[in-house]
């Protein structure tokens, strides 16, 4: 006869550690949230199970002298410090061992490094406002974000590399700053080339569309394959992403059909042993598709 077994406090906390540290370091699948009100708060989004990195996307309005601004669509209004509820999704979603970046820059916006003083300046707000640091105005309130996301599609092309300098200097042992960057699949991209040759970032999902040269088309997985190999083996990163839109209408061009990501695509990148998992934008085509459970299991 089967016996009852009941789990002590000590060891249903041994195994939520152990889930814990298997989604945090696991392949798994990054998303970018915060584009699109019609989508799913991120509370909700971190309770499908399908996200090990969640960006939020994005602080669209700084440097150069220039008062930072945040952009979360429809989900808040920062000029009302309506954007501080943020809080609560971030920590539910860190409770449950996925880690929550600010992401910088995105396609529209108007961002820039004037030089490296303002670099360090940036790197300064960053981490009194989103990190580890204090102040009376942060726009998402007192939730400590895991790092900081480089999606830097325009402006200058210079100084990343100080920014990320500046901001791993407060990674510690006790809390690490983690960064990562979403380059274009092109090599070298035009902004964070330089700057993803220091070492510092953790995580790269490059992105292998709206780029007809190295991304999939047609049935074709050659250029995105060749793109892949070399990024996997020319850059200093912990772990490198195919980052792919989670919908045809996602982008402009370059959507991988799920079917053939997993019998095409993964079986051949996941043996780079930099490989880290699968990027989607966003989760609002996610939710539209539900791309990532079609994929998940071979991710």
């Amino acid at each position: 006869m089967a016996r009852n077994l009941q789990l002590t406090p000590l060891v249903f906390s041994l195994l939520f550690l152990m889930t814990l540290i298997k989604t945090s370091h696991a392949r798994g699948i990054a998303i970018y949230w915060g584009q699109n009100g019609n989508e799913e708060n991120l509370t909700t989004t971190c309770d499908t199970g399908r996200y090990s990195y969640v960006n939020l996307a994005f602080l669209n309005v700084f440097g150069n002298g220039q008062t930072p601004e945040i952009n979360l669509a429809g989900h808040c209004n920062p000029a009302s410090n309506g954007c501080t509820i943020i809080s609560e999704g971030i920590r539910y979603c860190q409770k449950h061992g996925i880690k929550v970046m600010l992401s910088i820059g995105g396609g529209v916006g108007n961002y820039s490094l004037a030089s490296p003083k303002d670099a360090e300046k940036v790197a300064k707000y960053l981490w009194h406002n989103f990190l580890g640091g204090k102040s009376s105005s942060r726009p998402l309130g007192d939730a400590i974000l895991d790092g900081i996301d480089f999606d830097i599609e325009l402006g200058s092309t210079k100084y990343w590399e100080d920014l990320a300098k500046h901001l791993k200097k407060h990674s510690k042992k006790r809390r690490k700053v983690y960064l990562t960057a979403a380059p274009q699949c092109p090599f070298p991209d035009r902004f964070l080339g330089t700057a993803l040759n220091t070492g510092h970032f953790d995580y790269v999902w490059v992105q292998f569309y709206n780029n007809p040269q190295c991304q999939y088309s047609s049935g074709n997985t050659t250029n995105l394959i060749s793109s892949w190999n070399r990024w996997s083996t020319s850059i200093k990163v912990g772990k490198l992403f195919l980052g792919l839109p989670a919908a045809p209408q996602a982008a402009g061009s370059g959507y991988v059909p799920p079917d053939v990501l997993t019998s095409q695509i993964l079986p051949v990148i996941r043996k780079s042993p930099k490989y880290g998992g699968v990027m989607l934008w966003s989760r609002y085509y996610d939710g539209l598709t539900g791309y990532s459970s079609s994929i998940i299991e071979c991710v």
